[in-house]
C-alpha cells in the first residue's frame, strides 16, 4: 500500500466513527422524545350536559375549574333538560348531567344510569312572568287571559322544565284552558326569552335567572311557590363516564364556595347540603 493510501484509510475510519456517533445521537434524541411524550399527562375532556338556563354562570366558572385541574378540559352541551336526559338514555357519551328539574334525573336514576353517590341538589330558582321592556304587556299572570294578550311564550312542557313549571302555575291559577290557544312553545328557556326580547310574544314564563341576564325584558310577577313543584337543579356523574375521577372533581368544584358565589351573582340560590 502506498503512502498516499494510508491517510485516505484513516480518513475513512474517522468518517465511519463520525457517522456512527451521529446515528447514536439521533437515536438517543428519538428515545428522549418518546419518553417525554409518555411522561406528559393525558388531557381529559369532560362532556357535561347542562340545562340551558345555566349557560352564563358556567361559562364564568369553567376557566377557574380548568386552572384548578391541569390536564382537564370541559365541553358543555346546553339544552332542555328533558331532551338531554333522552340523549343520555340513548347512549350519548356524557360524563355529567346537570338538570333544571328533578324529574329527568329521577328517570336516569331509575334506569341505573347515574352514580347514585354523586347526585346532589345544587341550586334553586324561581319562576317569573316577563314582558318586553318597552311594551305594555300584562301586569300579572291572571292578565294572560285578556284579549289584548295574543301570544305567550312557554317552554315545551314535555321537555323543558321551565315549561312544565309554567304549566303547573297556569293550572294552579285556573288559566291553563284559557291560554292554551295563545301558547308559543320554545325548545328551551333561552328561546322563550328570545321570543319576548324580540317582541314576538306579548309575555313569557322563564326562570328569574334568565330575566336577570337580559336588559330587554322586565319581570311583572313571580309565580307563587305553592303554584308549582320546587325548582331544583340536581347534578350527577353518569355511570358510564370514562372519566369518573375528573367528573367527581368537577361536581365537587361546582358545589364549592367559588362556584357558589358565581351562581349567586347570576341569581341562583345554592342548596345547603
Amino acid at each position: 500500500m502506498g503512502s498516499g493510501e494510508k491517510p485516505r484509510c484513516a480518513e475513512l475510519r474517522t468518517m465511519q466513527r463520525s457517522s456512527a456517533t451521529r446515528s447514536i445521537i439521533v437515536l438517543a434524541a428519538f428515545a428522549i422524545s418518546a419518553c417525554n411524550r409518555q411522561q406528559q399527562p393525558k388531557t381529559v375532556t369532560l362532556t357535561v350536559s347542562v340545562a340551558a338556563s345555566l349557560q352564563n354562570a358556567l361559562a364564568e366558572i369553567e376557566p377557574a375549574f380548568e386552572r384548578s385541574q391541569p390536564g382537564v378540559r370541559v365541553s358543555f352541551n346546553f339544552g332542555a333538560s328533558g331532551t338531554l336526559e333522552q340523549q343520555i338514555e340513548h347512549g350519548a357519551p356524557v360524563d355529567i348531567f346537570f338538570s333544571a328539574a328533578s324529574k329527568p334525573m329521577d328517570t336516569l336514576a331509575g334506569k341505573g344510569l347515574i352514580l347514585a353517590d354523586t347526585r346532589r341538589d345544587l341550586l334553586r330558582n324561581t319562576l317569573v312572568l316577563i314582558v318586553p321592556k318597552d311594551g305594555p304587556g300584562p301586569a300579572t299572570f291572571r292578565d294572560l287571559s285578556a284579549d289584548s294578550v295574543k301570544l305567550i311564550a312557554l317552554g315545551d312542557p314535555g321537555s323543558v322544565p321551565a315549561g312544565d313549571y309554567g304549566r303547573q302555575t297556569l293550572q294552579a291559577l285556573h288559566l291553563w284552558e284559557a291560554v292554551q290557544s295563545k301558547l308559543v312553545l320554545g325548545k328551551d328557556v333561552r328561546q322563550v326569552l328570545t321570543y319576548v326580547e324580540t317582541g314576538n310574544a306579548d309575555a313569557g314564563i322563564v326562570y328569574a335567572t334568565d330575566a336577570h341576564e337580559s336588559d330587554k325584558v322586565r319581570v311583572v310577577e313571580t309565580a307563587p311557590d305553592t303554584s308549582h313543584t320546587p325548582v331544583l337543579y340536581p347534578i350527577a356523574v353518569i355511570k358510564d363516564s370514562r372519566n369518573a375521577p375528573a367528573a367527581r372533581a368537577l361536581v365537587g368544584f361546582l358545589a364549592g364556595d367559588y362556584a357558589g358565589g358565581v351562581f349567586a351573582k347570576h341569581g341562583f340560590t345554592t342548596v345547603s347540603q
